[in-house]
């Protein structure tokens, strides 16, 4: 990749990804409770950010050698905290608008003031029960130490004013931990409605009695701050003690990292704002976002709702397979594709039943990267363990903000007799993988799955993701041979039909678009349709600016980060990017090459970034079914025709949504499921 190919820089194109976000906070034709929690997952992606993305700056902008890289990034840190910072001034505004929203529909989220008599009666009581006894104040005047913060919680700066007039400075946690961020309180006097108060408001309420035994209070204030810290595991390539011990260490380090970010209330008085960024010890390169009196507005994402009619729709997932056939009956008449969470998840879970109590079954291999609290997937296989099957689990322990809960099913794995594999050293093993070894009349047999998404029940229901059942031979054995690779990784598998990163799947992509650039060239049809989480790969992206230079049609479907940079005359002819955001997540990755009519079509776990084409286990696989083709195509060309949900990305951006030139509106989150429905009630 030359260095002067232009990219638009991939940490303000994830602010406008999070911008897309906040629009839904801000559209009224989303139900009220669902604009509440897309506000949540607005605060929480923020919070996710600050904490992976911009925390990679700092770091850069802090070592970089040479005063042009080290500008750069400096410039680059200014650049997001002035988007963040209008961002940030929407998300507030939007804020008040849902409040006000939330009135109408007889759902009040009130403050400390806004409290009558008999409300003020059950908060007091309720702060002396259940909040009190779990507060823990701590002074922060100069002569004392600022304490860990928890970067999860939230805190209070404290301003005291005492009966004689001195003043003192405190700080204290918001105890969400163990108590509920929303707390419902009792209606008006005649009214039917339904009133919360936030668990900061009951302790602002209530703030002189968190003192009142210490000092003799006269007045206090308490305003709201919270940090971000480094994510980043320092895992040393080095170091040669146990994987587990290794990331449990780090875990301990990363909340002992250094804080990148500190978001507070605007109101804070100067001198108070002072003393808390000296305890920090924040530096130059460090974000400062003032906002409004609520942060972690993360825990929005679990606002409580009653009424299903300030809601979506609950979907009602198509069912995947006849409960009175056997799978590997099924899958023996052909392949079988699902896509969640318009189909059933149980197609997974119960072909890991299936296979754990067939007495055929010999061997089970699966790839865990992020599984549900209450894995049914795990349950699965470890019965698969009691029935005598060789089951081989390959845990990820580095997947980003799951280490903690991976070390305990890797545990658990391990200690019901699990062969557990923690991956490979310097990658990590980021594919969709199940293989299971059957032994039938004509020897053993591979059933296999490949996906793009995680094999976890929670998220199949508002993540959307392909899966691949098949019993073909082939692929079947390219699948157990990537198990291979993980176990034995001086072994270099010759695989016959699927592209495995770190290895063939870039070479794989770049020689499909190249062959798409030659037919243009040619003066033959060419096209490609992409779909994808994030586009930020430089050589790819050079590639694409090829193709489109050469004729070649372009287009992408991107959900977040975008680095090309879009409808640029001369650089970008001939490509168009949309995004989409909806009420499920779009995170399937499917790569199409119009290949001289006969149309290839791949699907990957995958997305066009460094990182997963050079520094992790990926697997991108063939879809070779006509009839599944079809389906894939119908389902893209859906959301490419989205009018009402999709997003052009223009140079700058500036998410501009689609504008129907028709009538008729095209949801694609709808109409695929509709179609779907129509599809599957077919007679086969």
């Amino acid at each position: 990749m030359s260095n002067n190919t232009p990219l638009y820089p991939k940490e303000l194109s994830w602010l406008s990804f999070n911008e897309r976000v906040l629009q839904e906070v801000e559209d009224e034709t989303v139900p009220i409770i669902e604009r509440v929690r897309f506000l949540g997952i607005f605060s929480n992606n923020l919070d996710e950010f600050y904490r992976v993305r911009v925390a990679d700056v700092r770091r850069l902008a802090t070592f970089a050698k040479g005063g042009k890289n080290k500008e750069h990034f400096a410039e680059l840190l200014s650049d997001i905290n002035e988007k963040v910072l209008r961002l940030q001034r929407r998300s507030h505004a939007a804020y008040t608008k849902v409040l006000s929203d939330l009135d109408k529909h007889d759902i009040h989220l009130v403050n400390e003031s806004q409290l009558c008599d008999k409300q003020r009666a059950f908060v007091e009581d309720y702060f002396h029960r259940e909040v009190l006894p779990e507060l823990e104040p701590f002074f922060i005047d100069d002569r004392d130490t600022m304490p860990l913060l928890n970067e999860a919680s939230i805190y209070f700066a404290i301003y005291l004013q005492l009966a004689d007039g001195s003043e003192r400075f405190a700080a204290m946690e918001i105890p969400t931990d163990t108590l509920p961020r929303f707390v419902v309180i009792p209606p008006r006097e005649g009214r039917h409605e339904k009133v919360y108060i936030v668990l900061d408001n009951i302790i602002r309420a209530c703030l002189v009695e968190v003192f009142r035994y210490v000092l003799p209070i006269a007045r206090a204030q308490a305003y709201m701050f919270k940090i971000s810290r480094d994510a980043e595991l320092e895992l040393g390539e080095h170091i040669t003690q146990n994987i587990v011990d290794r990331v449990a260490k780090s875990l301990k380090k990363r909340k002992q990292a250094e804080p990148v970010r500190m978001a507070y209330d605007a109101e804070m008085p100067e001198g108070l704002l002072k003393l808390v960024k000296k305890k920090l010890k924040m530096g130059r390169y460090d974000s400062f976002t003032p906002g409004g009196r609520y942060h972690n507005s993360k825990d929005f994402m679990g606002f409580p709702a009653d009424s299903a009619r300030d809601r979506y729709k609950p979907l009602n997932p198509l069912q995947t397979l006849p409960d009175s056939e056997s799978i590997f009956d099924v899958l023996r008449g052909g392949d079988q594709l699902y896509y969640y969470p318009y189909h059933d998840f149980r197609a997974i879970t119960n072909l890991l039943i299936s296979a754990a109590i067939d007495p055929e079954v010999r061997e089970i291999r699966i790839n865990l990267y992020r599984v549900a609290k209450n894995s049914r997937v795990v349950a699965a296989l470890v019965n698969a363990v009691r029935n005598n099957k060789k089951v081989i689990a390959v845990v990820e322990l580095q997947a980003r903000f799951d280490e903690q809960a991976n070390i305990h099913w890797s545990a658990e794995l391990r200690d019901a007799g699990v062969k557990v594999i923690y991956g490979v050293p310097g990658l990590k093993v980021h594919c969709k993988l199940i293989s299971i070894v059957r032994k039938e009349e004509s020897g053993d047999r591979f059933y296999s799955h490949l996906g793009t998404g995680n094999f976890n029940e929670s998220t199949a229901r508002v993540y959307c993701d392909f899966s691949l059942l098949t019993s073909d031979q082939e692929l079947g054995r390219d699948v157990y041979d990537v198990f291979e690779f993980i176990q034995f990784p001086h072994l270099r598998p010759d695989y016959q039909h699927i592209a495995v990163s770190p290895y063939t799947n870039r070479p794989a992509l770049l020689g499909a678009i190249d062959r798409e650039i030659e037919a243009a060239e040619a003066g033959e049809k060419a096209e490609l349709f992409f779909k994808c989480n994030n586009l930020v790969d430089g050589e790819l992206i050079e590639r694409l600016y090829r193709a489109g230079a050469a004729g070649v049609k372009v287009r992408i479907i991107v959900r977040s980060m975008c680095a090309l940079v879009c409808e640029t005359p001369g650089l970008s002819d001939n490509i168009r990017v949309i995004s989409l955001v909806d009420k499920y997540l779009e995170h399937a990755r499917v790569y199409i090459f119009h290949s001289g009519g006969d149309e290839s079509m791949w699907m990957s776990s995958a997305d066009l970034m460094t990182r997963n084409l050079d520094h992790r286990v990926e697997v991108t696989f063939p879809i070779a079914d006509e009839a599944h083709k079809r389906t894939v195509k119908k389902i893209m060309e859906l959301q490419w025709s989205d009018n009402q949900k999709a997003r052009v990305l223009d140079s700058e951006q500036s998410n501009t949504r689609i504008a129907s030139n028709t009538e008729k509106g095209c949801r694609s989150q709808d109409a695929i499921y509709r179609y779907l429905k129509r599809r599957d009630s077919q007679p086969s």
